[in-house]
C-alpha cells in the first residue's frame, strides 16, 4: 500500500511538472520614448521580487506605440504618457473600457509636466512660455503627431496662452504657431529631441517632461545644461493598462496586473522618484520632497474640457493642431 502511495505521488508530481513549467513568465511592456532608464530600473526591482520573470521593453512615441500594437506588436502591458493613446486601444478592442478603474489614481502611478532645459548659464534668459515665442529663441521638442510628450508641450503652451491672452483664441493660436515656427527640427520622439538638443547642439531650449530634464542635467552636468521650471505647466499623468487582448492570448493576465501594481508599491514609487517622477505614495513623496520644487499645474479637464474634447478639438484630422502644424 505504501509503495502504491509513493508511486501515485511521484506520478502526480510528473503530471504537474509540465503545467508548472508552462506558467507564463514573460511580459512585453510598450512604453513612451524617454522612459528607457526608468523602466530598466523598475523591471530590475520587480524581477528581484519575482525571480524567473522576464520583462522586455519597447520604446517610442506613445501614439506610434498604440498603432504598432494594433498592427501586431504583442505588448502585454502599456505604460504610456497620454490617455488618448490607451483610449485608441480601447476603441480597437485591445484594452477594456474600464481600464482606468483597474488601478489607483485613474491608472496613473506617477506624474510629471512639460519643463525646460537650457544651455549652462541660460544665455537667452529663458524663464517662461512667453520666451519661447521670441524671434531669437530656437525651441526643440518632438513631433506632436507622433509623440505624447510633444502633445503635452503643445497643450501646456496653449494653456499658458489662454491665461495670458484672456481666452482670445486668435491670439492664443498665433502665440502657439510662433513657438512652432521657432522649432528647427521635429523629431519623432522625446529621446530623439533630447539628442538633437544635447548632442547635436541645436536649439536654445528643450521642452520635455521634468523627469527627463532632471535626468539630462544630472547626466551632463551643470557646466552643460540647467533646468528651468516655468510659472505654470500642464499635469502630465502616465497611464498604465493591461493589453487584455494580447495578455489573454499569452496567458499573462495575472502577471501583467502584478507588474503594473508593483509600480504603485513603495519600492516601485521610490524607483520612479529617483528617476525624476513625482509620485503618489505619501511616504515616498515626503522622502523626496526637497528634490521637487513647487509648481502650479493645470489639468486637461479644467482647461480643455477633458481628453475626449482635446482629441476632437485639437488632435483629430483637420483640427487645431493640423491647422497650426501645417504640412510639416
Amino acid at each position: 500500500m505504501n509503495r502504491l502511495l509513493i508511486l501515485g505521488t511521484a506520478l502526480a508530481a510528473l503530471l504537474a511538472a509540465p503545467a508548472l513549467a508552462e506558467q507564463p513568465n514573460k511580459l512585453l511592456n510598450a512604453s513612451y520614448d524617454v522612459a528607457r532608464e526608468l523602466f530598466a530600473a523598475e523591471n530590475e526591482a520587480f524581477i528581484k521580487q519575482n525571480p524567473g520573470v522576464t520583462i522586455d521593453q519597447s520604446h517610442a512615441g506613445t501614439s506610434k506605440q498604440a498603432r504598432a500594437i494594433v498592427e501586431g506588436l504583442e505588448a502585454d502591458v502599456v505604460t504610456f504618457n497620454q490617455v488618448t493613446d490607451i483610449d485608441f486601444l480601447v476603441k480597437q478592442g485591445f484594452v477594456s473600457k474600464d481600464w482606468q478603474k483597474n488601478f489607483p489614481n485613474a491608472a496613473s502611478p506617477f506624474y510629471s509636466f512639460p519643463s525646460f532645459l537650457v544651455r549652462a548659464g541660460n544665455p537667452k534668459k529663458i524663464k517662461d512660455w512667453n520666451d519661447l515665442a521670441r524671434d531669437d529663441v530656437k525651441v526643440v521638442f518632438p513631433n506632436p503627431k507622433t509623440s505624447g510628450n510633444a502633445r503635452y508641450t503643445y497643450l501646456a503652451a496653449t494653456a499658458y496662452a489662454k491665461e495670458a491672452f484672456g481666452g482670445d483664441e486668435k491670439k492664443v493660436e498665433a502665440f502657439v504657431k510662433k513657438i512652432f515656427d521657432n522649432v528647427p527640427v521635429f523629431d519623432t520622439g522625446g529621446r530623439a529631441a533630447t539628442t538633437t538638443f544635447v548632442e547635436r547642439q541645436i536649439g536654445d531650449v528643450l521642452i520635455t517632461f521634468e523627469a527627463e530634464t532632471r535626468g539630462i542635467a544630472k547626466q551632463y552636468g551643470a557646466d552643460k545644461v540647467e533646468s528651468v521650471i516655468p510659472s505654470v505647466s500642464l499635469l502630465a499623468e502616465f497611464p498604465v493598462a493591461v493589453v487584455d487582448k494580447v495578455a489573454k492570448k499569452h496567458g499573462t493576465e495575472e502577471l501583467a496586473k502584478k507588474y503594473l501594481s508593483f509600480l504603485y508599491s513603495e519600492e516601485g514609487q521610490r524607483v520612479a522618484a529617483q528617476f525624476g517622477h513625482r509620485v503618489q505614495d505619501p511616504k515616498v513623496k515626503a522622502e523626496f520632497a526637497a528634490d521637487f520644487p513647487a509648481v502650479r499645474l493645470v489639468k486637461v479637464e479644467d482647461v480643455f474640457g477633458g481628453w475626449d474634447k482635446v482629441q476632437k478639438d485639437h488632435f483629430a484630422s483637420g483640427a487645431v493642431l493640423d491647422q497650426l502644424y501645417g504640412n510639416r
